[in-house]
């Protein structure tokens, strides 16, 4: 194996696949380079001296600014390096970019067994979904639930509800956001039926949030309001028992990659998830969106000094100018709560290697290949259109994870440098960056892409891709073995 990567030639850092030992030769582009301190695995050294003051370029692009001069062969993190980010952007529109990249034709014809709906989205699993519109029925919903999955085992995949602390005591956009999510999830093509609990004094009234919720795609949702009936229990098992009864004999049948939708996330970066996991990750990306199917990229603050590179690729002005008022918006979030945009990554991020958002965001960015941007949906938006759409959410796990499900997607690949048991709605692949993971967490992993820097890229993703088509045809992931199942609302106004 490779002992460090050096990813494009311009670059003057390269980044260690293992742990390398001072006073080790590591041959970078054919030339020796000298380490003068122990370099752990993710973590960066200079290939050559770089200059205070100057740029530190990782992918090719700048990731911050030397703090200190940096001799070759010096580790360069958090003591010799800064973010250069301030909160100030200018950006340009110049059309998209190349088309998605061309894959194998075994990569092409994949397809996999899924639900077809009455509106012609296709589901990957046939589940009954209990949504509780506030934190106080949250546990009545769990316990139907548990009652309901038991009494139904084997005629649906599973009931689950999907408890959260919200929809009372907030105002304006903050409760917006709420039902938007909530009413978002309750249309997934993944739920063969949904009830809604309410426990009727809420401010996320049960019609109000009913309201967002298309005609067409209700026929499928019951609700109840709990303070409404004299044994709340009963009745939601009852009306569980009839959305069964309706979808229990709904079969799996034959469909193409293209009624896939993709959601892209990362999770406790190393600094080998922009060299591993993230773009075996976009070829994924790639090869959905080139069957015509949809790829959802969030997480906005954490593409922060690398927007220019999804914005190059928008498929129109008005696609570009949406873009850009999302991140601006995000941006003045961020300053109007008095906080820095530059104020990540995490203490997890940094002990694996990255170092400023420029270098969390280029690889991050990667998520979404090289698929053209036809499309910017705000928080508890639901993705229309083939492509990649870029999703408003944050970066947290479980928030922007739940953001992506409630936008529509069928399958979440979920990349992790450090590694993380949680799960989502939609079936959640955790892809490592690093074999050590892989191999020590294997009750949380699915997937290894720290194997491309052995066997390369193209035998990765065949593998890959077979893994999602076995996973959206209903092979479970470990979070769903781990009953991993959970949802997070963004939080984002005050509470009464």
């Amino acid at each position: 194996m490779k002992k460090a990567v050096h990813i494009v030639s311009t670059d003057n850092v390269a980044t260690a696949v293992g742990d390398l030992g001072a006073d080790e030769d590591i041959i970078v582009d054919g030339v020796p380079v000298r380490l003068a301190t122990p370099i752990g695995r993710g973590h960066k050294f200079a290939v050559a001296p770089i200059a205070q003051g100057a740029a530190v370029v990782k992918f090719g692009f700048p990731i911050g600014i030397a703090s200190a001069a940096i001799a070759a062969g010096e580790h360069v993190h958090s003591h010799n390096l800064v973010t250069a980010l301030d909160g100030s952007d200018a950006f340009r529109f110049q059309g998209a970019d190349a088309p998605c990249r061309e894959h194998s034709p075994a990569i092409a014809a994949q397809g996999f067994q899924g639900y077809l709906r009455a509106d012609g989205r296709v589901g990957t699993r046939n589940e009954i979904w209990i949504i509780p519109t506030v934190g106080c029925v949250g546990n009545l919903a769990a316990r139907v639930a548990r009652i309901a999955g038991a009494r139904h085992a084997g005629r649906v995949d599973g009931v689950h509800a999907f408890k959260h602390p919200f929809g009372c005591s907030q105002l304006g956009d903050d409760l917006g956001h709420t039902r938007a999510l909530l009413a978002a999830l309750a249309q997934h093509p993944n739920a063969g039926g949904v009830l809604i609990v309410g426990l009727g004094c809420e401010s996320n009234q049960l019609g109000a949030l009913l309201d967002l919720i298309p005609m067409e795609r209700r026929a499928h949702i019951r609700t109840l309001s709990a303070q409404a009936v004299e044994d709340d229990e009963a009745a939601c098992l009852a009306l569980v028992d009839e959305l069964v009864a309706a979808c229990a004999d709904t079969p799996r049948s034959e469909r193409p990659l293209s009624d896939l939708v993709l959601g892209v996330k990362c999770g406790g970066s190393d600094g080998l998830s922009g060299l591993t996991a993230n773009p075996l990750v976009g070829r994924m990306a790639d090869a959905v969106a080139a069957a015509g199917g949809k790829v959802l990229l969030t997480e906005i603050p954490e593409i922060f000094g690398a927007e220019q590179i999804l914005m190059d690729r928008a498929a129109s002005r008005a696609v570009f100018d949406d873009a850009v008022a999302l991140v601006r918006d995000f941006k003045d979030y961020f300053i109007r709560n008095g906080e820095p945009v530059s104020e990540n990554p995490s203490p997890g991020n940094i002990a694996g290697g990255i170092t400023t958002l420029e270098e969390k965001s280029l690889g991050a960015v990667q998520k979404g290949g090289r698929v053209p941007l036809v499309d910017v949906q705000r928080y508890g938006g639901v993705a229309t259109r083939p492509g990649l759409t870029l999703l408003e959410a944050p970066g947290n796990d479980a928030v922007s994870s739940t953001a992506l499900t409630a936008a529509g997607a069928t399958i979440i690949l979920f990349t992790t440098g450090r590694g993380t048991p949680l799960g989502f709605p939609a079936p959640t692949l955790k892809i490592a960056s690093n074999s050590a993971l892989a191999e020590r967490k294997q009750g949380w992993i699915d997937f290894d892409a720290g194997q491309v820097l052995d066997a390369g890229f193209d035998a990765a993703s065949n593998t890959l891709l077979n893994l999602i088509s076995a996973t959206a045809s209903g092979a479970p992931s470990c979070a769903e073995r781990n009953e991993e199942r959970d949802i997070a609302i963004w939080k984002s106004g005050v509470t009464l």
